[in-house]
């Protein structure tokens, strides 16, 4: 399993310590959420922090823009240095060229759908993505509950991936521990994005290994 830690639920006054945390873990990503306060109801952080965090960080950046137009900030978040940029479908008219200029930019693409949206909606796209984020709790805030209907939705879009050829991978977001990371897992998950379970725990390096395990 490939596993994000989410950033969101670090200790922000020592934010540099937890990156080095990330760096010497069996993490593959670091799954950074920014939020505007329009989409989502809350604000997390930007670009300045971001560059910040690139500075040091030694893993793949996995950058889910939680905010209204994220197509005007592919070039900014390209400079932060993220590996891949992951924008909502409800939050985007003209999402074939947005996905189109992500991946022009040298990114992956990656499209994220909130839990009541179905997985059809992407049946003219996911051919161009590189991923699928499926949010398992409703964006905006960490320590919510897993919203179980996900692993349906998983096995949904599993099979429109094989019936349409694409490569694309699949990342569940929200609620993820070891319990609900086997789950998903089992459901047809490549990577999950793991919040409190990571940076809450006593041992959060133990924590990411049996995520990694699953």
């Amino acid at each position: 399993m490939i596993v994000a830690p989410s950033l969101l639920s670090a200790d922000f006054t020592r934010l540099g310590e937890e990156v080095e945390m990330i760096n010497t873990s069996e993490a593959d990503w670091l799954h950074i959420d920014v939020m505007d306060g329009v989409f989502v109801p809350n604000i997390s952080f930007g670009f300045p922090v971001m560059k910040a965090i690139a500075s040091i960080l030694r893993k793949p950046m996995d950058v889910h823009l939680m905010i209204e137009n994220p197509q005007n900030y592919v070039s900014q978040v390209r400079d932060c240095g993220a590996a891949i940029m992951n924008i909502h479908q409800e939050a985007c008219v003209h999402l074939h060229r947005a996905v189109t200029a992500i991946k022009d930019s040298g990114m992956k693409a990656a499209v994220t759908l909130n839990p009541s949206t179905p997985v059809v909606m992407l049946e003219d796209i996911i051919q161009d993505l590189d991923m699928v984020l499926l949010m398992s709790v409703n964006p905006g805030f960490g320590g919510q509950s897993f919203i179980g209907h996900t692993t349906e939705k998983i096995r949904q879009l599993k099979e429109l991936i094989s019936r349409s050829g694409s490569r694309a991978l699949i990342e569940v977001d929200g609620g993820i521990n070891d319990r609900t990371g086997a789950l998903v897992s089992e459901a047809g998950a490549d990577a999950v994005v793991a919040g409190n379970y990571v940076f809450g725990a006593s041992d959060p390096l133990r924590a990411i290994s049996t995520l990694k395990q699953l």
